[in-house]
């Protein structure tokens, strides 16, 4: 089980603390504050960041998200320049939204791409939405690409991993705020254990298998 961070991740505190203080002052006031009230319950839910055991052997690649499969298929990998296969977890507003480490591996290069804000369900936001890649190399020599991609209200992709970190599989290295979605971009030989629309969940959830 990999857990460093706190049940409640540190990246909604600021979030969590001002929609209560808010909430009290509407409530000690005696206006209606029922509105502030859920605003304050949504933050604590978005931001939850529950201990998960990581699934799977070394050739095991684990869901870096909760969410929605919204793809499975053999396409380019845009910043290897391969064939690969693309498997991509849809994350909404409900579900946890701290991006782990899908399998073992040292990061090799960091790319961050600004741009719109469509629906992270899209095919095309893949390419056109603001986004933050990872080059991944496992132990034994194959590479991942992990693509963090903001959603139509997220305004805010949090990586906290450079070049040259190393990474146990189930490992926390991100956020992204409020509705987004992760592109895992695999070597060819890899066999998929998802289908699209299958629930998955982060670190729990076997995604493919390494040949």
């Amino acid at each position: 089980m990999n857990y460093p961070h706190p049940l409640i991740a540190r990246e909604g505190w600021p979030f969590i603390a001002g929609s209560l203080v808010v909430a009290l002052l509407v409530s000690a006031a005696g206006a209606w504050s029922l509105p502030f009230w859920l605003i304050f319950i949504f933050c604590v839910q978005f931001f939850r960041d529950p201990a998960r055991v990581v699934a799977g052997g070394p050739k095991s690649i684990v869901a870096p998200a909760d969410g929605r499969i919204v793809v499975v298929e053999e396409t380019d990998d845009p910043y290897l320049n391969r064939r690969a296969l693309k498997i991509s977890v849809f994350m909404n507003v409900f579900n946890v939204h701290s991006n782990r480490a899908p399998v073992e591996c040292s990061v090799l290069q960091k790319w961050y791409n600004p741009g719109s804000f469509l629906n992270a369900a899209l095919d095309k936001a893949s390419v056109e939405n603001e986004r933050c890649a990872l080059h991944l190399r496992t132990t034994d020599g194959r590479d991942v690409t992990c693509v963090q991609i903001a959603g139509l209200v997220a305004r805010r992709i949090l990586n906290y991993v450079d070049a040259g970190a190393k990474l146990q599989p189930g490992q926390r290295y991100g956020f992204i705020r409020f509705g987004s979605r992760v592109d895992l971009y695999l070597p060819l030989d890899s066999k998929a254990k998802v289908v699209i629309g299958e629930k998955v969940y982060a670190s729990s959830t076997i995604l493919a298998e390494l040949a």
